[in-house]
């Protein structure tokens, strides 16, 4: 799990960057599958996200938490949604799944979603 998500996002945009400038047709190839998947449709874009969100947690991939809690601060996912997508990781993934949910909230609130009330 990592301490600073806001950090480790900028350095993980700065490594895709390089990638960008020396892979430019995978990387665009990403971005267009990232666009088709992320479009509304039937769901819209905040359902999505916290789609992702879980499955960042299930695949316990710290830079994708960040990325996706700072999409759902964007959209203005509530602390309330985003807790209960949480709990669904923890009833999925077990113990596992309850230390990286806890990871992602860390990383939605550090990224400008609502703090816990006292």
């Amino acid at each position: 799990m990592v301490g600073n998500y806001g950090e480790l996002i900028a350095a993980i945009s700065a490594n895709t960057a390089k990638m960008r400038r020396d892979i430019p047709d995978t990387m665009k190839g990403f971005g267009d599958m990232s666009r088709a998947a992320c479009r509304d449709g039937v769901l819209d874009a905040k359902t999505k996200e916290l789609i992702a969100l879980a499955l960042s947690v299930g695949t316990r991939c710290d830079p994708c938490i960040g990325f996706h809690a700072k999409a759902l601060v964007k959209l203005g996912a509530s602390r309330a949604e985003v807790q209960e997508v949480l709990g669904m990781c923890v009833y999925m993934g077990g113990g596992p799944g309850l230390m990286y949910a806890a990871s992602a909230l860390a990383a939605w609130e550090e990224l400008g979603g609502e703090k816990a009330t006292p």
